[in-house]
This record gives structure tokens, C-alpha cells and sequence, in this order.
């Protein structure tokens, strides 16, 4: 297919061009693949300078989206791409093979390190691409400090993301400094921080929430202005409508009463005397959300079945929908639950399950938002999504929406929301809505519904 970029495109591959380390921030469906390979090519083969690229990805992405783009355009059908996935035996060959852009899940990003330093090789890749800048956000992971280690060595240095401060101006570090080596916001965090925010709230020593100070904003996107561009999609493409369809369901006096057992106690005692307790606000939260969903955990992982509200309002749906649908659970039980309740229902595995779901020939798909949040074109296969669980993740629940809500849809997208009346579900979906998905934020909700009486 021959590629005709659109005017905002091509800015973007002369941004690149442009800047040894350069910040794409371009939202979902605006093409960030094609715009970054694009100018790869150019840099590789007609200005000769860079030899070899790596590109960092989410798994899935790195198993599909970046070989497929290459192979759908017919100036970069020559790129040659290896993909270190796999087991070790089949990593290892993939790093040694002789191509053009290697692409690895980030995952493997501190094997990658460590496996050329214990060959004592040197860095192989003048170029990198983070596809997906803001899974570097956390300057304590492990994928960050090997990233950083080889830093210098690299010449050119590509970030995309289309939300690069996700949850706070505080995850902007990490990834401005994969980019620029700390020039623009500051050598550590510990600098940043105390040029940019202030303490909040918190205990003793000890700050739950940084509040930027007044100002911060300003200053921190001046700061980073002429390393980073970025758009989004409304600007440049006509999307599909969204319908957001929120969905009460509700729970029997009994259940409700068990749900407000653990919201006030952080206790649930079972039908058989055994007990399940939440230690801190995370696991309280995580309970409530289970319980919303039909089910709850034991200590020894076990799912204790409370009640099917949710799975009969989803057949309701799914019976009346006019094509397929996907479904996003939340957890591992989510999706045995709705594998035993729809027999029809397929999860999304790989590229094959990719590719039927696109061609039309699965009516359920199941999967959880973690799977599906960067990169996917699911667009083809249908129009409808049911979160049947919410995620405390604004990254991963608009990233997920944007699977089907993006360039290349047809038809406008349904989004139904299953929302447990009374419970947690409520309050997470105002909090997405709100962008306000902190750990302090999910710590207010849960003091604020405790208060309640």
C-alpha cells in the first residue's frame, strides 16, 4: 500500500528527523508506527545515520504491530526486522541475526543489557524507540535503570506515548530523562521534585501526594518544549462517535450487606466461619471491585462465588447487540466466569485471535485492558465494548477504549460500563472521568465512603 501521510505526519517524521532525542506525544489512532518507521528508513538509507534500531514495545505490539506496519507500506517492505521474543535460546538468535530494526517486549529490556554485557559487547543500537514512553514513568524499575546504564551510548532516542503524564506531572521524569540524560528537568527526581511540587498529605515523614506548585505546569512543558511534540487525534482526524453507557446493577440486600462488611471493616466473613481480611487501602479497593464483579478471593486465591448480577446484565446486551462485542474483565476469576457463562466467547491470545476477531468471526471476545492497551487495531472487528470490570488505571481504560474508538471505525462506538449500584464501581468511573486515578485519590474514596452512614 502506498503510504500518503497526512500533513501533521509528516511534521512528526521531520520532528524526528530533526532531533537526536525527540518526545512524540501524539494520541491513539494518529499513526505513530508508520511516522516513526518512516523516518528510521530515512535516517538508515538515505542519510546513513543510523545502522541499527531497537524498538521497545508492549508485547503484544512487539509480537504484531510494528512487523505488520512495516509489511503494509510499500517504502518499508524492506526493513528488516527481528524480533527478540521468546524463550532465551530464541532471543539470543534474534539479537545475533543480521537486520535493520529489532523489536523486544519491554519486559526483556534488563536481559537485553545484561545478556551483551556478559559478552562483553558493545552496545549494538545507535537508535532506540520506546514505543509506550510512559511505561518508563517509574525511576525505581528496573527496566528505567538498565535503560539509563546504556543511555550514552545511544545517539538517537525516539518517545511515544500518547500519555505521557498519565496520572501526575511527578511521571514526567523518568521519561524526560530517557530522552535528554536529566538536561531539561533535572539530574534526579529528588531535583525535579523539589523544583516543581511541594508536599501534600501524609504521614510523619512519610508524603502520599506531591502537589505541584503554582506554575509547574508552565514551566516543566517549557522546559521540555523543544525535544517534545504533541497532538491530539480531534485535531487532525474526524472520529467516530462515542456512546458511553453506564449500566446499574444491583446487588440483593444480602450481598450488599456482605460488600459493606468489608467497606467498613475491611472483614468478610464466609457462609463456612473462615474470614477474609484486607490489609490496606490497595487490597480493600481490589476486594470491593471483586465483590462488585461477583466473586472474592480467598488467601489462598481461591474465588468464592457471591452473585451472577453482572453476567445476566452482559447476556441482556450481548443479546441485543448488533455485531460483536468486546469484553474487558478485570480478573483472572472475570474471565473464567464468562468463559463458563458464554461458550462462544474466545479470549485475545495472539495475532491469529487478533486477525479472526478483525475478519468478523468471533462474536465474544474476552480480554483484560493490560493486553490490549497499546498499539492493537481492533477497530475492524466490531463497534461495541462492555467494561464488565473497572480498572484502577486511567492509562489502561482510555488506551483500551482507543482499540476501538479510533481511525479506521465505521461506526460509532458503544461503551458500556457495568457499575454494581452502591459499590466501588461508582466511585472508580467518576475518578476516570475525573482523571484522578492517584493512591491518594483511591485512599479519599475510601475514607469518604467509610464516613458514610
Amino acid at each position: 500500500m502506498e503510504f500518503r501521510p497526512h500533513d501533521y505526519q509528516k511534521r512528526a517524521i521531520d520532528f524526528i528527523l530533526e532531533h537526536p532525542a525527540s518526545g512524540l506525544f501524539l494520541e491513539m489512532g494518529l499513526g505513530k508506527t508508520a511516522i516513526t518507521l518512516t523516518a528510521v528508513d530515512i535516517l538508515m538509507n538515505d542519510r546513513f545515520d543510523v545502522s541499527r534500531v531497537l524498538v521497545i514495545a508492549p508485547l503484544r505490539v512487539a509480537e504484531d504491530t510494528w512487523s505488520r506496519e512495516s509489511e503494509k507500506w510499500d517504502h518499508l517492505r524492506h526493513l528488516r526486522i527481528s524480533k527478540i521474543l521468546g524463550s532465551v535460546a530464541e532471543r539470543s538468535r534474534a539479537v545475533e541475526a543480521d537486520a535493520d530494526v529489532y523489536v523486544i517486549n519491554r519486559e526483556n529490556v534488563v536481559w537485553l543489557v545484561e545478556y551483551l554485557a556478559t559478552l562483553k559487547r558493545k552496545w549494538p543500537f545507535d537508535m532506540v524507540v520506546i514505543d509506550e514512553l510512559s511505561s518508563f514513568k517509574s525511576n525505581q524499575s528496573k527496566r528505567f535503570k538498565a535503560l539509563k546504564k546504556v543511555r550514552p551510548l545511544i545517539d538517537r532516542m525516539v518517545g511515544l506515548t500518547g500519555t505521557p503524564a498519565a496520572n501526575s506531572l511527578m511521571d514526567l521524569w523518568a521519561e524526560i530523562y530517557l530522552l535528554d540524560r536529566g538536561q531539561r528537568l533535572g539530574q534526579t527526581i529528588g531535583s525535579y521534585r523539589d523544583a516543581y511540587f511541594r508536599a501534600g498529605w501524609g504521614n510523619g515523614m512519610i508524603v502520599y501526594k506531591w502537589e505541584a506548585r503554582p506554575g509547574a505546569m508552565k514551566a516543566i512543558t517549557g522546559k521540555i518544549a523543544d525535544i517534545t511534540m504533541s497532538m491530539k487525534a480531534e485535531d487532525y482526524i474526524e472520529l467516530p462517535d462515542r456512546i458511553d453507557n453506564m449500566i446499574s446493577v444491583k446487588l440483593s440486600a444480602k450481598e450488599m450487606e456482605k460488600y459493606k462488611d468489608m467497606e467498613q471493616q475491611s472483614l468478610l466473613e464466609l457462609d463456612d466461619d473462615s474470614k477474609i481480611i484486607a490489609l490496606d487501602a490497595a487490597a480493600v479497593m481490589s476486594k470491593l471491585l471483586q465483590m462488585a464483579n461477583g466473586f472474592i478471593y480467598t488467601e489462598e486465591h481461591e474465588a468464592i462465588h457471591l452473585h451472577d448480577a453482572k453476567l445476566e446484565a452482559l447476556e441482556e446486551i450481548i443479546e441485543a447487540a448488533d455485531g460483536p462485542v468486546l469484553v474487558y474483565y478485570n480478573f483472572k476469576a472475570d474471565k473464567e466466569k464468562l468463559l463458563e457463562k458464554f461458550k462462544d466467547a474466545e479470549v485475545l491470545e495472539d495475532d491469529k485471535t487478533i486477525s479472526r476477531w478483525n475478519q468478523g468471526k468471533i462474536k465474544i471476545l474476552l480480554a483484560h485492558p493490560a493486553s490490549v492497551a497499546y498499539g492493537l487495531n481492533l477497530q475492524e472487528g466490531g463497534h461495541i465494548i462492555v467494561w464488565y470490570g473497572i480498572p484502577w488505571s486511567l492509562e489502561l481504560y482510555q488506551q483500551a477504549n482507543a482499540r476501538l474508538h479510533r481511525q479506521g471505525q465505521d461506526k460509532p462506538v458503544l461503551i458500556y460500563h457495568l457499575l454494581a449500584k452502591g459499590t466501588a464501581d461508582e466511585q472508580v468511573i467518576k475518578k476516570l472521568e475525573a482523571k484522578d486515578v492517584t493512591q491518594s485519590a483511591l485512599i479519599e474514596v475510601l475514607k469518604d465512603r467509610r464516613g458514610r452512614t
